[in-house]
């Protein structure tokens, strides 16, 4: 690797360590095994350096999941099955990763004093808003209407995180993927 991959590598890894305020410059080039200056050199700032791994280790999980999915579930499978097996992988990341998932909440508190740290995250929620309406809807993603990106992605990015925070916060009664499904059907009849 190079030095701006082994920065990236060493944002995450202090990330997942010790969060988003408490990596400094210094720790981060540590962990990397660079000088400090490598990170004004490759990403400009430490805030600019630790966006890119926090979206990078989101892109990553993205296709983690969606891989876990696929070879989980029968090729017959219908909607609910595959809808039910996305979030027996999310939460089974979320039971595993909470660190990941504590970073999350920790870059969004980050959006007031960082303005490149909230477009990179609005960037990354509309990619991630297109990629799940996508994957629901079982469509390629240059082939997905914007409308069903905006509504479907944002209702799902959004059950992901209340979702993710329940997980993190109170597991013993976070719903699973089947009180999900069924949750989802009821709201879907009641406001039918």
């Amino acid at each position: 690797m190079g030095n701006r991959e082994d920065l990236l590598a060493g944002a995450l890894t202090c990330l997942l360590e010790k969060g988003w305020a408490r990596s400094t410059v210094r720790d981060i080039a540590a962990a990397a095994g660079v000088n400090h200056a490598a990170i004004g050199y490759h990403f400009g700032s430490r805030e600019a350096l630790l966006t890119e791994a926090f979206m990078q280790a989101f892109e990553e999980w993205g296709d983690e999941i969606g891989a876990a999915v696929a070879a989980s579930v029968r090729v017959d499978a219908n909607p609910r099955e595959r809808y039910e097996a996305f979030w027996r992988q999310a939460i089974e990341s979320f039971r595993t990763r909470p660190k990941l998932w504590m970073a999350t909440v920790e870059a969004s508190l980050q959006l007031d004093g960082v303005p490149r740290v909230r477009e990179a995250i609005q960037r990354g929620m509309g990619e991630g808003r297109s990629g799940l309406a996508a994957g629901l809807l079982g469509v390629p993603e240059d082939e997905l209407d914007p409308v069903a990106a905006r509504r479907i992605g944002s209702v799902q990015l959004a059950m992901i995180s209340g979702i993710m925070l329940q997980w993190l916060i109170d597991p013993d009664a976070a719903p699973g993927p089947e009180d999900i499904a069924e949750g989802l059907a009821a709201l879907a009849a009641h406001v039918s």
